[in-house]
Protein backbone atom coordinates (compact mmCIF):
# COMPACT_ATOMS: atom_id res chain seq x y z
CA UNK A 1 0.00 0.00 0.00
CA UNK A 2 2.98 2.38 0.03
CA UNK A 3 2.23 3.45 -3.51
CA UNK A 4 3.41 7.04 -3.19
CA UNK A 5 7.01 6.25 -2.28
CA UNK A 6 7.36 3.67 -5.03
CA UNK A 7 5.97 6.05 -7.64
CA UNK A 8 8.09 8.97 -6.44
CA UNK A 9 11.27 6.87 -6.38
CA UNK A 10 10.69 5.93 -10.03
CA UNK A 11 11.33 9.52 -11.12
CA UNK A 12 9.15 11.37 -13.60
CA UNK A 13 10.73 10.53 -16.94
CA UNK A 14 9.73 6.93 -17.64
CA UNK A 15 6.03 5.98 -17.47
CA UNK A 16 6.80 2.28 -18.06
CA UNK A 17 9.24 2.26 -15.13
CA UNK A 18 6.62 3.93 -12.91
CA UNK A 19 3.97 1.46 -14.05
CA UNK A 20 6.17 -1.54 -13.31
CA UNK A 21 7.05 -0.18 -9.88
CA UNK A 22 3.35 0.42 -9.20
CA UNK A 23 2.13 -3.06 -10.18
CA UNK A 24 5.04 -5.10 -8.78
CA UNK A 25 3.23 -6.35 -5.66
CA UNK A 26 0.72 -8.08 -7.93
CA UNK A 27 3.42 -9.84 -9.98
CA UNK A 28 4.70 -13.25 -8.90
CA UNK A 29 7.81 -15.10 -10.00
CA UNK A 30 11.01 -14.13 -11.77
CA UNK A 31 9.91 -14.60 -15.38
CA UNK A 32 9.01 -11.08 -16.49
CA UNK A 33 9.46 -11.70 -20.21
CA UNK A 34 5.80 -10.95 -20.99
CA UNK A 35 6.35 -7.31 -19.94
CA UNK A 36 8.01 -4.51 -21.88
CA UNK A 37 11.63 -3.81 -20.81
CA UNK A 38 10.69 -0.59 -19.02
CA UNK A 39 7.98 -2.33 -17.01
CA UNK A 40 10.42 -5.11 -16.11
CA UNK A 41 12.86 -2.51 -14.79
CA UNK A 42 10.07 -1.02 -12.68
CA UNK A 43 9.17 -4.39 -11.18
CA UNK A 44 12.82 -5.07 -10.37
CA UNK A 45 13.21 -1.59 -8.90
CA UNK A 46 10.21 -2.17 -6.65
CA UNK A 47 11.62 -5.46 -5.40
CA UNK A 48 15.03 -3.88 -4.81
CA UNK A 49 13.42 -1.03 -2.86
CA UNK A 50 11.52 -3.54 -0.72
CA UNK A 51 14.69 -5.52 0.04
CA UNK A 52 16.63 -2.37 0.91
CA UNK A 53 13.81 -1.12 3.13
CA UNK A 54 13.25 -4.43 4.91
CA UNK A 55 16.94 -4.78 5.82
CA UNK A 56 17.63 -1.18 6.86
CA UNK A 57 18.29 -0.68 10.60
CA UNK A 58 16.10 2.42 10.82
CA UNK A 59 13.03 0.69 9.44
CA UNK A 60 13.77 -2.19 11.83
CA UNK A 61 13.48 0.32 14.70
CA UNK A 62 10.12 1.49 13.42
CA UNK A 63 8.83 -2.07 13.04
CA UNK A 64 10.05 -3.06 16.50
CA UNK A 65 8.01 -0.27 18.07
CA UNK A 66 4.85 -1.71 16.52
CA UNK A 67 5.52 -5.43 16.78
CA UNK A 68 3.94 -6.00 20.17
CA UNK A 69 0.60 -4.62 19.01
CA UNK A 70 0.53 -5.55 15.32
CA UNK A 71 2.92 -8.52 15.00
CA UNK A 72 3.37 -9.57 11.35
CA UNK A 73 1.58 -6.45 10.08
CA UNK A 74 4.18 -4.11 11.61
CA UNK A 75 6.18 -3.90 8.37
CA UNK A 76 3.11 -3.12 6.26
CA UNK A 77 2.13 -0.38 8.71
CA UNK A 78 5.59 1.19 8.67
CA UNK A 79 5.49 1.30 4.86
CA UNK A 80 2.24 3.28 5.00
CA UNK A 81 3.55 5.54 7.79
CA UNK A 82 6.50 6.40 5.58
CA UNK A 83 4.17 7.25 2.70
CA UNK A 84 2.39 9.57 5.14
CA UNK A 85 5.60 11.41 5.99
CA UNK A 86 6.48 11.70 2.30
CA UNK A 87 3.03 13.12 1.53
CA UNK A 88 2.87 15.39 4.58
CA UNK A 89 6.24 16.93 3.69
CA UNK A 90 5.86 16.71 -0.08
CA UNK A 91 7.18 20.23 -0.75
CA UNK A 92 10.61 19.05 0.43
CA UNK A 93 10.71 16.52 -2.38
CA UNK A 94 8.88 18.07 -5.32
CA UNK A 95 8.03 21.49 -6.70
CA UNK A 96 4.84 20.00 -8.14
CA UNK A 97 1.91 20.13 -5.69
CA UNK A 98 0.92 16.70 -4.39
CA UNK A 99 -2.64 17.04 -5.69
CA UNK A 100 -1.32 17.78 -9.18
CA UNK A 101 1.19 14.95 -8.99
CA UNK A 102 -1.52 12.51 -7.88
CA UNK A 103 -3.83 13.43 -10.75
CA UNK A 104 -0.98 13.09 -13.25
CA UNK A 105 -0.18 9.61 -11.90
CA UNK A 106 -3.80 8.47 -12.14
CA UNK A 107 -3.97 9.70 -15.74
CA UNK A 108 -0.70 7.98 -16.60
CA UNK A 109 -1.91 4.67 -15.17
CA UNK A 110 -5.32 4.94 -16.84
CA UNK A 111 -3.55 5.40 -20.17
CA UNK A 112 -1.71 2.11 -19.55
CA UNK A 113 -4.62 -0.04 -18.40
CA UNK A 114 -3.47 -2.84 -20.71
CA UNK A 115 -0.27 -3.18 -18.66
CA UNK A 116 -2.05 -3.50 -15.31
CA UNK A 117 -2.98 -6.85 -13.73
CA UNK A 118 -6.72 -7.38 -13.40
CA UNK A 119 -6.76 -6.71 -9.66
CA UNK A 120 -4.90 -3.45 -10.20
CA UNK A 121 -7.32 -2.44 -12.95
CA UNK A 122 -10.17 -3.03 -10.51
CA UNK A 123 -8.43 -1.05 -7.75
CA UNK A 124 -7.42 1.99 -9.80
CA UNK A 125 -10.88 3.64 -10.08
CA UNK A 126 -11.26 3.52 -6.28
CA UNK A 127 -7.73 4.80 -5.81
CA UNK A 128 -8.49 7.75 -8.07
CA UNK A 129 -11.99 8.45 -6.73
CA UNK A 130 -10.79 8.43 -3.11
CA UNK A 131 -7.47 10.08 -4.06
CA UNK A 132 -5.32 7.73 -2.00
CA UNK A 133 -2.02 9.38 -2.93
CA UNK A 134 -3.22 12.72 -1.58
CA UNK A 135 -4.99 11.25 1.45
CA UNK A 136 -1.74 9.81 2.81
CA UNK A 137 -0.88 13.36 3.92
CA UNK A 138 -3.38 13.56 6.81
CA UNK A 139 -3.95 11.34 9.81
CA UNK A 140 -7.65 11.21 8.96
CA UNK A 141 -6.87 10.02 5.46
CA UNK A 142 -4.36 7.55 6.81
CA UNK A 143 -6.93 6.11 9.19
CA UNK A 144 -9.40 5.53 6.35
CA UNK A 145 -6.69 3.76 4.35
CA UNK A 146 -5.86 1.48 7.27
CA UNK A 147 -9.55 0.70 7.82
CA UNK A 148 -9.87 -0.29 4.15
CA UNK A 149 -6.77 -2.48 4.49
CA UNK A 150 -8.17 -4.15 7.63
CA UNK A 151 -11.30 -5.15 5.72
CA UNK A 152 -9.16 -7.10 3.25
CA UNK A 153 -7.04 -9.07 5.73
CA UNK A 154 -7.85 -12.70 6.41
CA UNK A 155 -6.83 -12.57 10.07
CA UNK A 156 -7.26 -10.14 12.93
CA UNK A 157 -4.80 -7.36 12.09
CA UNK A 158 -5.77 -4.38 14.27
CA UNK A 159 -4.91 -2.22 11.27
CA UNK A 160 -7.78 0.07 12.19
CA UNK A 161 -5.72 1.11 15.23
CA UNK A 162 -2.57 1.93 13.24
CA UNK A 163 -3.20 5.67 12.77
CA UNK A 164 -3.72 6.03 16.52
CA UNK A 165 -0.44 4.17 17.14
CA UNK A 166 1.32 6.66 14.88
CA UNK A 167 -0.10 9.59 16.82
CA UNK A 168 1.22 8.16 20.08
CA UNK A 169 4.82 8.11 18.87
CA UNK A 170 4.70 10.44 15.88
CA UNK A 171 8.03 12.17 16.36
CA UNK A 172 10.03 8.93 16.71
CA UNK A 173 8.61 7.52 13.49
CA UNK A 174 9.14 10.83 11.72
CA UNK A 175 12.78 11.02 12.81
CA UNK A 176 13.40 7.50 11.54
CA UNK A 177 11.79 8.33 8.22
CA UNK A 178 13.79 11.56 7.87
CA UNK A 179 17.03 9.67 8.45
CA UNK A 180 16.11 6.70 6.27
CA UNK A 181 14.53 8.25 3.19
CA UNK A 182 17.64 9.99 1.80
CA UNK A 183 19.38 6.59 1.85
CA UNK A 184 16.47 5.12 -0.09
CA UNK A 185 16.50 7.97 -2.61
CA UNK A 186 20.19 7.42 -3.29
CA UNK A 187 19.74 3.66 -3.56
CA UNK A 188 16.83 4.01 -6.02
CA UNK A 189 18.59 6.58 -8.20
CA UNK A 190 21.67 4.36 -8.33
CA UNK A 191 19.57 1.32 -9.29
CA UNK A 192 17.86 3.26 -12.09
CA UNK A 193 21.13 4.63 -13.46
CA UNK A 194 22.71 1.17 -13.52
CA UNK A 195 19.76 -0.47 -15.27
CA UNK A 196 19.10 2.12 -17.97
CA UNK A 197 17.85 0.56 -21.20
CA UNK A 198 20.27 1.23 -24.03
Amino acid sequence: MNFLAHLYLSGNNDPELMTGNFIADMIRGSDLSMYAPGVQRGIRLHRAIDRFTDTHPLTAQSRARLHGQFHKYAGVIVDVYYDHFLAANWTRYSQLPLETYAQQVYAMLEARQDLLPQRTQQMLPYMKMENWLFRYATLEGLHSIFVRMAMRTRFESKLGEAAEALQRDYRSFEQEFDAFFPDLERFSADFISKTTIQ
